[in-house]
């Protein structure tokens, strides 16, 4: 048996198992980093330290504090919070306590939340603050199950009238109590531990359905110490690495980052806000991140806004170190798949040193100048902008996972990585493409089932343990996939075509700079169009060279100027697409899309039948008098 396969195969039975262990090994190590904002609010913040050992201390209080209110075995408690510190020691005392998380963005309104407190039979709701209480009062008739609501910001947990006694508590308060517990209770916390079995559920996440009612994924403990071990044996990460966490945590994406880390022992700097990943970045130095194809998106579209800003000769400078950089990435993955070494022709390798004093170098700078590689997940990378990151050495190491699989399946070998795919099969993970393109899955890191769905879990889960994806797939000779779009969202025109919109929508925003977000339509139809929405900070910044300034953004959008300024970049796509593929006509959107207008699932996916259906009158005008199927 080789090192990695006894490294999964004798993992522990939960990753509490893994945290005690980890607190004996390394007590005194760095565990956690995490801002403290400045009293008034004005200036930077104040990172400080949680040791292990540390760590550990307030995990079992809050795993004491759970038991001392009657949480049992596999019951859920609710953790409605943002990404920070707090977010991963209650999530380990939950699982201390034998119980289970049910996750639930901060973002979600209070029928959704309400729903999955129910449909979960959540006993206790963890809520970062007075928004959230809020929520859970409103419906709190609907939910008889609900014994406490517990509050992280202690100044938001003040009972109102009408609460029950004891039903609202600061999280001070829970570790107080747990504290007291673990006096007459020394061991309880270890006879919880001790007592998981690998089948015990620990987590409830619900998927972001496009339509309907979100399903309750259940993930046993064993799902995550299977993939605490799988990252731990891939070697992309070390002790001594710093990981840089600001994914949402109530997301499979960012939870099974908690698990790796627990494993291989390294410090994780945690902050969920968004708006300060640029300003924390350089502060916290980062080995390694992972994040979404947005944020790169966004840092591709600034820096190419930045260099247009700067002039006709600085933007030139740009786009020519830009192509530099996709060609030299090409180059070198190439090579390194054929011998094994990274080297390009000396001639590239000219240019390419001085687009890096140009360009590359500051951009590596504002990442905080040591970061070996990003993951990218939660959907497609488009090709070309993972070809620039990768030739300006930031290495974008693609993945690929769903909900029901734990987050990880698959992901790029460090070096080996290859732009375009999402790697290789995590190990213990194993996969087959259906005869229909369907990528299936099997591994310890699959879904027991959807919570209380039995029907549903029997049409994906079959009872040998393959799991059907609903993604569509091919795999290289090598063991490299490929995504090439989700089964239903493949789009067959009237002329009987199949066309991928992911794949195009991918690729036109690698042609424009402007471009947020853009939903290719054309099911049923006999050509394509598309709903483009664009970058505000971009396009303003355009609109204000371009003798538009002081027009809102709706208004520059609406501008005939900017209109043909689009049309230009896809006319440019459609030079590379196939007839049938062509974008015949677009609209751009008043506005862009966003999670709070449900036209983004929290992890920025785009949601196609509600944008469809929100804007279904710019789609027929765009169908107008032409024939359909």
């Amino acid at each position: 048996m080789s090192d990695t396969q006894n490294l999964i195969e004798n993992r522990p039975p939960s990753v509490a198992t893994l945290f005690i262990e980890r607190v004996a090994a390394t007590p005194d190590g760095e565990a956690y980093r995490y801002p403290v904002p400045p009293a008034g609010g004005e200036g930077p913040s104040e990172w400080r330290s949680l040791s292990w050992a540390r760590a550990a201390e307030r995990v079992y209080t809050i795993a004491a504090g759970l038991i001392a209110l009657g949480v049992r075995p596999e019951e859920r408690v609710a953790l409605a919070a943002a990404t920070r510190v707090e977010w991963i020691l209650v999530d380990l005392g939950v699982m201390c306590a034998g119980a289970a998380t049910t996750t639930v963005y901060p973002s979600t309104n209070v029928e959704e939340s309400a729903y999955i407190l129910a449909d979960s039979g959540s006993r206790v709701l963890i809520a970062e603050d007075a928004a959230q209480l809020a929520k859970a009062r409103e419906r709190r008739a609907e939910l008889p199950d609900l014994a406490h609501v517990v509050v992280i910001e202690s100044a938001d947990a003040l009972p109102a009238e009408g609460d029950p006694e004891g039903w609202v508590l600061s999280l001070a308060d829970l570790e107080a109590r747990g504290s007291e517990y673990l006096v007459e209770h020394p061991e309880i916390v270890k006879e919880r531990v001790g007592a998981i079995t690998p089948t015990q559920l620990a987590t409830v996440i619900y998927t972001s359905g496009t339509t309907g009612r979100p399903k309750g994924v259940r993930l046993p403990h064993d799902s995550w110490s299977y993939m605490a071990r799988a990252i731990e044996a891939t070697g992309l990460v070390a002790s001594d690495d710093v990981q840089y966490l600001w994914l949402p945590l109530a997301h499979v994406f960012g939870k099974v980052l908690t698990s790796g880390q627990i494993a291989v022992g390294h410090v994780t700097a945690v902050d969920g806000r968004v708006d300060k990943i640029i300003e924390n970045l350089p502060v916290v130095r980062p080995t390694y991140m992972a994040a979404v194809p947005r944020i790169f998106e966004k840092v591709y579209n600034g820096v190419a806004a930045k260099a247009r800003a700067g002039g006709p000769a600085k933007y030139k400078i740009f786009v020519w170190a830009a192509g530099v950089a996709r060609e030299y990435a090409k180059a070198a993955q190439e090579n390194f798949r054929r011998t094994g070494s990274r080297s390009v022709p000396f001639a590239l390798g000219a240019k390419h040193r001085v687009a890096d004093a140009l360009v590359y170098a500051k951009l590596r700078e504002a990442f905080g100048g040591r970061l070996r590689a990003a993951i990218s997940g939660s959907a497609a990378l488009a090709p070309d902008i993972g070809y620039f990151f990768s030739g300006a050495g930031i290495h974008i190491l693609e993945g690929y996972g769903l909900t029901e699989t734990s987050a990880a399946s698959f992901v790029n070998p460090g070096e080996a990585y290859r732009t375009g795919t999402v790697g290789k099969p995590l190990p213990g993970t194993e996969v087959r493409i259906a005869d229909d393109g369907e990528i299936l899955l099997r591994s310890p890191g699959v879904m027991s089932g959807y919570h209380g769905l039995p029907e549903q879990t029997a049409r994906v889960l079959e009872p040998d343990g393959w799991f059907h994806t609903g993604d569509i797939g091919e795999l290289s000779v090598d063991g490299y996939l490929r995504i090439t779009d989700r089964k239903k969202d493949l789009i067959k025109t009237s002329g009987g075509k199949y066309i991928a919109p992911a794949e195009i929508e991918g690729q036109f925003k690698a042609v424009c700079p402007f471009v947020s977000n853009i939903l290719v339509h054309g099911a049923g139809r006999n050509f394509c169009t598309a709903l483009i929405a664009l970058d505000e900070a971009a396009i303003m910044e355009w609109a204000a060279e371009n003798g538009l300034g002081g027009r809102s953004y709706a208004e520059v959008v609406a501008s005939r100027r900017t209109v043909e300024l689009v049309d230009g970049y896809v006319r440019r796509l459609n030079e590379g697409l196939q007839r049938w593929q062509t974008i015949k006509k677009f609209r751009l959107l008043p506005r862009d899309l966003d999670v709070e207008h449900g036209e983004l699932t929290p992890s920025l996916k785009l949601k196609r039948r509600v944008v469809e259906q929100e804007y279904e009158v710019l789609i027929a005008e765009m169908y107008e008098g032409a024939r359909e199927a």
